[in-house]
């Protein structure tokens, strides 16, 4: 079942979620994979900002948001360009309002905020995470850093226990998926990094790299990979500074660099022609001031500053100054959009091999026992809600309209308790053969394959519509449902 996010997620002011249920019906959805986020495409960097997640930040949500309502299982990935929560939902409604409400109780979201954010559910979100996996959604075609940065975020759901069946299969395939596109198209040969971008608009001010002298700030995988293109291009010297002297005398010798401590950062830029900050601080470290004062003292003399960091290392208006050359992650974007056409044509097959794998990845999934029963099993509870509330409503109103709506709602949890317990329990189980097992019991004790055999509407056993049936017909006997 496809739903659109924006039609049952309201917002209000102080950005308050709510959910409705119409009194006309018990709603039971079955288990859904849905994506909601954000990346360079949809938000400004001062956006993605915002709702950026530090790596040691990321366990705390993983943890928070795992036992949320609606959500089975969860990865956060998170990237210099992108922010995004990988959702099992169980129920695709209240597994985005559990994720809204955190969004706006810890990252402040607003409602003319909602529009930077994508939703992709079942097919589309397959899709979507096949197209990150191999860099088909990148600031840069083919960036080579995507698969490491999918694991990390793997791994950390893995380590917290976010990540269960579903998304381990899904992400495990995505990095097949990654892995194929590189060896079947031309998108490796033509992969270029952020780092590389980053080199190339340093080429530009400079020309030849060869000689230049780099000063790095942090210690990060995007600082070493910068450092390592730069010594390929014949930089100069090499001085690393970090709040961690350990780490960046680590970071030095692995580079043939030196190191520096932080109190010195500012007469290592007079010196420097190229810097290179990706802290992790979440505050600026270079302000328009101190900008401005490295500038005169250097004489306006070139001083490239390649910001790679979110949140930025580097105060934006110090691209004013007269003598620095700023670029952050903007500047790379716009960089990264050069030569397109040549690039169209490359993407265009690597996104054959996205929606032919995609495909091929649903129709294994809805192969397995778990999920078709999963889904079954919400349908045949959701159809024994409705008769029984049906009836009930029959013998003992009418009621207000906001006696209905309790009535559904109550039944709806009901529904959604039950099933999510049985589908957890069902798909938790280890080996194959017990996996199976369990599932045929499940499917007799409701007597799911009629569901398939019969769509034909009919009261169940057991419930209130189907003993009217048959005290109406003259007959009647007690049926027992035993959970």
């Amino acid at each position: 079942m496809l739903l659109s996010i924006r039609n049952f997620t309201g917002l209000e002011t102080g950005v308050r979620f709510r959910r409705v249920q119409p009194a006309s019906e018990v709603s039971s959805l079955e288990p859904t994979l849905m994506v909601i986020g954000l990346n360079h495409s949809t938000a400004s960097l001062p956006m993605r900002e915002r709702f950026w997640i530090g790596e040691n930040a990321r366990y705390q949500v993983l943890r928070q948001l795992k036992s949320a309502e609606g959500i089975e299982e969860l990865v956060v990935l998170c990237t210099r360009c992108r922010t995004e929560f990988l959702i099992w939902a169980s129920d695709p409604t209240l597994a985005a309002n559990s994720l809204l409400r955190f969004l706006g109780a810890q990252h402040g979201l607003k409602l003319t905020e909602w529009q930077h954010f994508y939703r992709r559910l079942d097919d589309s979100a397959i899709s979507h995470i096949f197209r990150v996996a191999s860099g088909l959604d990148s600031l840069a075609l083919g960036e080579p850093q995507m698969v490491s940065y999918l694991k990390s975020a793997w791994e950390q759901a893995q380590t917290v226990g976010a990540a269960g069946r579903f998304l381990n299969a899904l992400i495990e395939k995505a990095l097949q998926v990654s892995t194929r596109v590189q060896q079947e198209t031309a998108v490796g040969k033509l992969a270029a990094s952020i780092p590389a971008v980053a080199l190339d608009l340093a080429s530009q001010v400079f020309g030849s790299l060869e000689g230049r002298k780099v000063l790095l700030l942090g210690t990060g995988r995007m600082n070493e990979l910068s450092a390592r293109a730069l010594a390929q291009r014949g930089a100069g010297s090499l001085v690393v500074i970090d709040q961690s002297s350990s780490r960046a005398q680590e970071m030095a010798e692995k580079l043939g660099g030196t190191v520096a401590p932080l109190s010195e950062r500012w007469s290592c830029m007079l010196r420097a022609d190229i810097v290179i900050s990706a802290t992790g601080c979440p505050h600026a470290v270079l302000t328009r001031e101190e900008a401005e004062r490295i500038a005169q003292e250097r004489n306006r003399v070139p001083l490239v500053i390649l910001d790679i960091a979110i949140p930025r290392d580097v105060d934006p208006d110090v691209h004013r100054v007269d003598g620095i050359v700023l670029y952050d992650l903007d500047g790379l974007e716009r960089a990264a959009r050069v030569n397109t056409t040549e690039r169209a044509g490359i993407a265009s097959e690597a996104e054959k091999i996205v929606s032919e794998e995609a495909q091929a990845f649903r129709s294994q999934l809805q192969s397995q026992p778990v999920l078709p029963t999963s889904v079954a099993l919400r349908r045949r509870l959701n159809e024994i809600c409705r008769q029984e509330l049906e009836s009930f409503i029959e013998e003992r109103g009418p009621f207000t309209r906001e006696q209905d709506q309790s009535l559904h709602a109550v039944a709806a949890q009901l529904i959604q308790k039950i099933a999510n317990s049985l589908a957890r329990e069902l798909k938790e189980l280890p080996e194959r053969a017990e996996q199976e097992r369990m599932t045929a019991a499940v499917t007799r004790l409701f007597h799911l394959d009629s569901l398939k055999a019969d769509s034909a509407p009919r009261a169940l056993a057991g419930t209130r519509s189907e003993k009217k049936e048959r005290r109406e017909g003259g007959e009647e006997r007690a049926v027992a449902i035993n959970f």
